[in-house]
Protein backbone atom coordinates (compact mmCIF):
# COMPACT_ATOMS: atom_id res chain seq x y z
CA UNK A 1 0.00 0.00 0.00
CA UNK A 2 2.84 2.42 0.88
CA UNK A 3 4.48 1.69 -2.47
CA UNK A 4 1.23 2.43 -4.29
CA UNK A 5 0.85 5.73 -2.40
CA UNK A 6 4.44 6.74 -3.23
CA UNK A 7 4.01 5.93 -6.93
CA UNK A 8 0.69 7.79 -7.07
CA UNK A 9 2.21 10.80 -5.30
CA UNK A 10 5.15 10.86 -7.70
CA UNK A 11 2.90 10.54 -10.77
CA UNK A 12 0.58 13.31 -9.59
CA UNK A 13 3.56 15.48 -8.72
CA UNK A 14 4.88 15.19 -12.26
CA UNK A 15 1.45 15.84 -13.71
CA UNK A 16 0.75 18.91 -11.55
CA UNK A 17 4.33 20.13 -11.14
CA UNK A 18 4.10 20.06 -7.34
CA UNK A 19 7.34 20.45 -5.40
CA UNK A 20 8.46 17.44 -3.43
CA UNK A 21 6.45 14.98 -5.49
CA UNK A 22 9.00 14.38 -8.22
CA UNK A 23 12.48 14.14 -6.71
CA UNK A 24 15.35 15.70 -8.61
CA UNK A 25 13.24 18.20 -10.53
CA UNK A 26 13.10 21.89 -9.63
CA UNK A 27 9.83 23.71 -10.09
CA UNK A 28 9.76 26.19 -12.99
CA UNK A 29 9.67 29.09 -10.50
CA UNK A 30 12.70 27.82 -8.56
CA UNK A 31 14.62 27.22 -11.77
CA UNK A 32 13.83 30.77 -12.93
CA UNK A 33 14.92 32.21 -9.56
CA UNK A 34 18.20 30.28 -9.82
CA UNK A 35 18.77 31.56 -13.37
CA UNK A 36 18.04 35.13 -12.23
CA UNK A 37 20.50 34.75 -9.32
CA UNK A 38 23.26 33.68 -11.73
CA UNK A 39 22.37 36.62 -13.97
CA UNK A 40 22.64 39.01 -10.99
CA UNK A 41 25.98 37.54 -9.92
CA UNK A 42 27.38 37.92 -13.44
CA UNK A 43 26.52 41.62 -13.28
CA UNK A 44 28.10 42.35 -9.88
CA UNK A 45 31.17 40.13 -10.00
CA UNK A 46 33.06 42.52 -12.31
CA UNK A 47 32.63 45.61 -10.11
CA UNK A 48 36.07 46.90 -9.20
CA UNK A 49 37.14 47.48 -5.61
CA UNK A 50 37.48 51.24 -4.89
CA UNK A 51 41.00 50.80 -3.41
CA UNK A 52 42.49 47.83 -5.21
CA UNK A 53 42.84 46.86 -8.88
CA UNK A 54 40.81 43.68 -8.25
CA UNK A 55 37.16 42.90 -8.82
CA UNK A 56 34.78 42.17 -5.97
CA UNK A 57 34.68 38.55 -7.15
CA UNK A 58 38.48 38.22 -7.04
CA UNK A 59 38.52 39.59 -3.48
CA UNK A 60 35.59 37.32 -2.53
CA UNK A 61 33.58 40.36 -1.43
CA UNK A 62 30.73 38.95 -3.53
CA UNK A 63 30.02 35.26 -4.11
CA UNK A 64 27.32 33.30 -5.92
CA UNK A 65 26.06 32.12 -2.54
CA UNK A 66 25.51 35.72 -1.47
CA UNK A 67 22.90 36.31 -4.17
CA UNK A 68 19.30 35.29 -3.60
CA UNK A 69 16.36 35.91 -5.92
CA UNK A 70 12.71 35.30 -5.05
CA UNK A 71 9.69 35.90 -7.24
CA UNK A 72 7.37 38.31 -5.37
CA UNK A 73 4.84 38.93 -8.13
CA UNK A 74 4.42 37.87 -11.71
CA UNK A 75 7.70 38.77 -13.44
CA UNK A 76 8.90 40.78 -10.42
CA UNK A 77 11.69 39.62 -8.14
CA UNK A 78 13.22 40.42 -4.77
CA UNK A 79 16.99 40.46 -5.22
CA UNK A 80 18.97 40.15 -2.00
CA UNK A 81 22.73 40.63 -2.03
CA UNK A 82 24.96 39.85 0.94
CA UNK A 83 28.55 40.99 0.58
CA UNK A 84 31.59 40.55 2.81
CA UNK A 85 34.08 43.41 3.21
CA UNK A 86 37.73 42.38 3.17
CA UNK A 87 38.24 43.54 6.79
CA UNK A 88 35.76 44.15 9.66
CA UNK A 89 36.60 47.86 9.79
CA UNK A 90 36.58 48.46 6.01
CA UNK A 91 36.05 52.19 5.50
CA UNK A 92 34.75 51.67 1.97
CA UNK A 93 31.96 49.18 2.73
CA UNK A 94 29.29 51.84 2.17
CA UNK A 95 30.85 52.75 -1.17
CA UNK A 96 30.95 49.08 -2.21
CA UNK A 97 27.26 48.75 -1.32
CA UNK A 98 26.51 51.88 -3.35
CA UNK A 99 28.38 50.44 -6.35
CA UNK A 100 26.39 47.20 -6.10
CA UNK A 101 23.10 49.12 -6.00
CA UNK A 102 23.93 51.47 -8.89
CA UNK A 103 25.20 48.72 -11.19
CA UNK A 104 22.16 46.52 -10.54
CA UNK A 105 19.71 49.41 -10.98
CA UNK A 106 21.27 50.12 -14.36
CA UNK A 107 21.79 46.59 -15.62
CA UNK A 108 19.05 44.28 -14.35
CA UNK A 109 16.77 43.47 -17.28
CA UNK A 110 13.77 42.52 -15.12
CA UNK A 111 11.53 44.26 -12.59
CA UNK A 112 12.97 43.97 -9.13
CA UNK A 113 13.15 45.16 -5.56
CA UNK A 114 16.71 45.34 -4.33
CA UNK A 115 18.05 44.69 -0.82
CA UNK A 116 21.77 44.86 -0.13
CA UNK A 117 23.34 43.83 3.16
CA UNK A 118 26.74 43.27 4.65
CA UNK A 119 27.05 39.61 5.63
CA UNK A 120 26.16 39.25 9.29
CA UNK A 121 29.10 39.61 11.65
CA UNK A 122 31.61 40.73 9.01
CA UNK A 123 31.75 44.48 9.73
CA UNK A 124 31.93 46.54 12.90
CA UNK A 125 29.14 48.94 11.79
CA UNK A 126 27.07 46.66 9.56
CA UNK A 127 23.67 47.86 10.85
CA UNK A 128 24.40 51.51 10.05
CA UNK A 129 25.82 50.67 6.64
CA UNK A 130 22.87 48.40 5.80
CA UNK A 131 20.49 51.28 6.56
CA UNK A 132 22.46 53.69 4.40
CA UNK A 133 22.74 51.49 1.32
CA UNK A 134 19.05 50.56 1.42
CA UNK A 135 17.77 54.14 1.87
CA UNK A 136 16.77 55.58 -1.53
CA UNK A 137 17.16 59.19 -0.40
CA UNK A 138 20.68 58.64 0.93
CA UNK A 139 21.66 56.81 -2.25
CA UNK A 140 20.29 59.65 -4.40
CA UNK A 141 22.12 62.24 -2.28
CA UNK A 142 25.37 60.30 -2.52
CA UNK A 143 25.10 60.13 -6.30
CA UNK A 144 24.66 63.92 -6.47
CA UNK A 145 28.18 64.32 -5.07
CA UNK A 146 30.41 64.63 -8.19
CA UNK A 147 33.48 63.11 -6.54
CA UNK A 148 31.57 60.13 -5.21
CA UNK A 149 29.72 59.68 -8.52
CA UNK A 150 33.05 59.58 -10.39
CA UNK A 151 34.42 56.89 -8.05
CA UNK A 152 31.25 54.81 -8.46
CA UNK A 153 31.46 55.16 -12.26
CA UNK A 154 35.07 53.95 -12.25
CA UNK A 155 34.12 50.93 -10.15
CA UNK A 156 31.03 49.87 -12.12
CA UNK A 157 32.31 50.50 -15.66
CA UNK A 158 33.08 47.24 -17.45
CA UNK A 159 36.72 46.77 -18.47
CA UNK A 160 37.21 46.86 -22.21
Amino acid sequence: MALLRALLSQALGRLWGCPGHSPGHATPSRAMEHDRAIEVYDIIRTIRDPEKPNTLEELEVVTEGGVEVQEIAEEEYLVTIRFTPTVPHCSLATLIGLCLRIKLQRCLPFRHKLEIYISEGTHSTEEDINKQINDKERVAAAMENPTLREIVEQCVTEPE
